[in-house]
């Protein structure tokens, strides 16, 4: 009676954990240059004496899905979105360096470019700081022009360029933080032939539609386990009164 029971205890557990990633990727489905999370069942066998019939269900996450989102035009001077393949390069909350595909830039009060979500962009330097300006264009590599205040309309200069790398997907994973870092925890070298399109933004990769059938399908397999925990409990309580009745 306890294989039964600890079997759909345990597919009950690990359909939770899918579910809680296939919400994450829903939540985000709105958040700009989202990449979603992969999840999978796997079996496992239990190891250990009087065991080796017994094989539990495991939700993994074996990855990110990395295809691109689609593309809008907004026309705002400080959106960018990666053109083909490559990463803009951040700085993450513990300081080391990260990669997105989030591009809705902006200019804090005190001068520094992050992204929406507050990450500081990364320049030839380090995390780049604009000085005060009337008016921002950002070029196809990366380039970021200013006409400082009080200067005329052709008085350009150019401040610093966003750091855009490409390495191998297969070298890359995806953070707590939803950022993308290299597996060996080196920063990636700068690329010359990534490309920016200024005023276009990058949405999320994720398919709501699919995101809310698997909903479904997890909501119908925790309904499932819960069903098989009750006629556990019900062919327990069975067997005792018939033992009773001896």
């Amino acid at each position: 009676m306890d294989r039964m029971l600890y079997v759909a205890m345990s597919g009950a557990k690990q359909t939770m954990l899918a579910q809680a990633v296939n919400t994450n990727n829903l939540a985000n489905v709105n958040t700009t240059g989202f990449r979603s999370d992969l999840e999978a069942f796997r079996s496992l066998p239990v190891y250990g004496p009087g065991y080796p019939s017994r094989v539990y269900a495991q939700t993994e996450t074996p990855g990110t899905d990395l295809l691109a989102g689609t593309l809008s035009t907004t026309g705002r001077e400080l959106d960018v979105a990666v053109n083909g393949a490559g990463w803009i390069a951040v700085q993450a909350a513990d300081g080391s360096e990260a990669y997105t595909r989030a591009g809705d830039l902006r200019v804090t009060v005190n001068g520094q470019l992050e992204t929406g979500a507050g990450r500081p962009v990364m320049g030839n330097g380090g995390p780049i700081a604009v000085p005060p300006f009337e008016k921002l264009e950002i070029g196809a590599d990366g380039t970021i022009s200013i006409r400082p205040v009080g200067q005329a309309a052709n008085a350009l200069a150019v401040v610093d360029r966003i750091k855009l790398v490409n390495p191998p997907l297969g070298q890359m994973e995806k953070g707590t933080d939803g950022l993308m870092r290299v597996k060996d925890g080196k920063s990636a070298v700068a690329d010359a032939a990534v490309q920016l399109s200024s005023g276009v933004l990058e949405s999320s990769n994720v398919n709501a539609v699919e995101a809310m059938v698997r909903m479904i399908e997890l909501g119908r397999q925790f309904e499932t386990q819960i069903k098989m925990m009750r006629a556990a409990q019900e062919n327990d309580a069975a067997s005792a009164q018939l033992m009773r009745m001896g």
